[in-house]
């Protein structure tokens, strides 16, 4: 009776955590679905791989819900197959989230980069291309920034160079003038590579913080999901 309690209490425990990953995995949706609206603007400017990190994000919280549904489901019925199917997909998510924290503090640089040559080249196509002319408007707007480093690199393109202005989403107020010979005083001084980046250390912690919970409670699963399926094993004969 004591071996058969215990069981149940493993089961109990493993129904438990899965609720958790459930709850994870719809945060993990939040935040991804967040991190698309608010850098939508940026990351239409960037690259295809830096505007897919919210998507991926988005993409794991959805694999980690629906795991979590199939651990419950697991549990509950003492499956052996769903709870070592459970097992073993929880154990690949955690390599793979190792695997991307790894990845992510290498390249953490070349994402500096890349989000930089993405405003430079939106730079160059203002004004002649309409979807990312509005994209660059509403970045400088929103982070109020103007250039990639500072609002003298519009200098740096000829149409703005020619007539010195930079565009009018640059502006501290909505004078009529307040773009044209830009100054500190009239446009907003720092660059947008700077603001996002600022933004984005910010809101990391966040991201860190999740990911760290859920890392915590996935080692938790796997351990008591595998206690679970030895007990199912051997009918509560052996913990």
């Amino acid at each position: 009776m004591a071996v058969e309690g215990g069981m149940k209490c493993v089961k109990f425990l493993v129904f438990i955590f899965n609720f958790i990953f459930w709850v994870c995995g719809v945060a993990l949706v939040a935040i991804g679905i967040y991190a698309q609206l608010a850098l939508d603007k940026a990351l239409a400017v960037s690259s295809a791989s830096a505007a897919g990190s919210p998507v991926a994000i988005l993409v794991l919280g959805i694999v980690i819900f629906f795991i979590s549904f199939f651990g419950c489901c697991g549990a509950w019925k003492e499956s052996y197959c769903m709870v070592t199917t459970f097992a073993v997909l929880l154990s690949i998510i955690f390599l793979v989230e190792v695997a991307a924290a790894i990845a992510g503090y290498v390249f953490k640089d070349k994402a500096r980069s890349v989000l930089e040559e993405g405003l430079w080249d939106a730079m160059h196509k203002y004004g002649e291309d309409q979807p990312v002319t509005e994209a660059v408007d509403e970045i400088q707007r929103d982070f109020q920034c103007c250039g990639a480093n500072n609002y003298t690199d519009w200098s740096r393109i000829e149409r703005f160079r020619a007539n010195d202005t930079v565009p009018r989403s640059c502006c501290r107020s909505n004078a009529t003038s307040c773009n044209v010979h830009p100054t500190p005083e009239t446009v907003y001084e720092k660059g947008c590579l700077q603001k996002i980046e600022a933004w984005m250390k910010k809101n990391i912690l966040i991201v860190a913080a999740v990911a760290l919970g859920i890392a915590f409670f996935e080692i938790l699963g796997i351990i008591f999901a595998c206690c679970l399926m030895k007990g199912i094993r051997s009918g509560y004969e052996v913990m």
